[in-house]
């Protein structure tokens, strides 16, 4: 009897360590993954699908990158693993700028890029000779070059290619407006503030690290169906990559949309 009771306790023993191991090896299984973001919206958003990932195996760390410049240079060195941050027509301009072959692992959001003014209530109280402030980033020109052509103040030359136009594709431009461009994205905010120009377009993300609204506060806006959507960008060895497409599949999920919505009022807005 106390020989089987000797026996139980070993087994019992055994089956206890085995059943920590097993606990510790699924722990030390779990896959590391990194995505460099900008501060808002992307990083709050990766960060709100961190515990959803990490029931699936995948411990996502999130980078934060301050500027455009940044995150794609981090990504084809393998700093990092992927990074949320920009639109395709931005991701073809920047390959083929530096010789890059970043991938396009699947769209996640559109932050409908605006224009604000302090001095006028809607685009067509522009004054003749307006001046409109743009940032240096051309691979949104197309984007603003729409908002107007919208708005009815341009029109552009025949056979112009949206997603890669800048501001010599305009043909007629009724009130002579201005666009001068040039200036860093992250300060766009602050020239509306200071009404430095008649009007300013500004990114959406940098216009709500700064307290505006780009339905509410803009007096124009890109329109839902713009081809701009952001994207998780990868290196072409990570296509296959099963924490990538857990990360996308997350991102994608009608839970994650439903929430892009309500946090952001239409601000950001989820891909369809």
């Amino acid at each position: 009897m106390k020989k089987n009771k000797i026996i139980t306790a070993i087994t019992v023993t055994a089956t206890v360590l085995l059943l920590a191991a097993c606990g510790k090896s699924s722990s030390n299984n779990a896959k590391d993954l990194t995505v460099g973001a900008s501060p808002d919206p992307q990083s709050k958003i990766l960060k709100h699908v961190q515990p959803e990932l990490k029931k699936e195996g995948v411990n996502l760390k999130v980078k934060v990158f301050q500027d455009y410049v940044l995150p794609n240079k981090a990504l084809q060195s393998k700093d990092i693993d992927a990074n949320y941050f920009q639109h395709i027509p931005f991701l073809d301009q920047w390959n083929k700028k530096n010789d890059g072959n970043l991938k396009n692992a699947g769209a996640v959001h559109l932050e409908p890029i605006a224009v604000y003014s302090k001095k006028y209530k809607s685009l067509k109280d522009l004054p003749k000779n307006a001046t409109v402030l743009v940032s240096s980033n051309t691979p949104d020109y197309g984007r603003v070059l729409q908002i107007f052509k919208d708005a009815g103040l341009i029109t552009l030359k025949k056979g112009t290619d949206i997603t890669s136009a800048n501001f010599s594709a305009i043909d007629q431009n009724k009130k002579n407006i201005k666009f001068k461009t040039g200036y860093e994205p992250k300060l766009m905010p602050q020239f509306y503030k200071n009404k430095q120009g008649d009007a300013e377009v500004i990114n959406a993300n940098y216009a709500v690290q700064a307290g505006l609204n780009p339905v509410k506060d803009s007096i124009a806006i890109e329109k839902s169906s713009s081809p701009y959507a952001n994207i998780i960008a990868i290196r072409p060895d990570e296509k296959n990559n099963k924490a990538i497409k857990k990360l996308v599949k997350v991102l994608q999920s009608k839970s994650t949309q439903d929430w892009i919505k309500k946090e952001y009022h239409g601000a950001v807005l989820p891909v369809k």
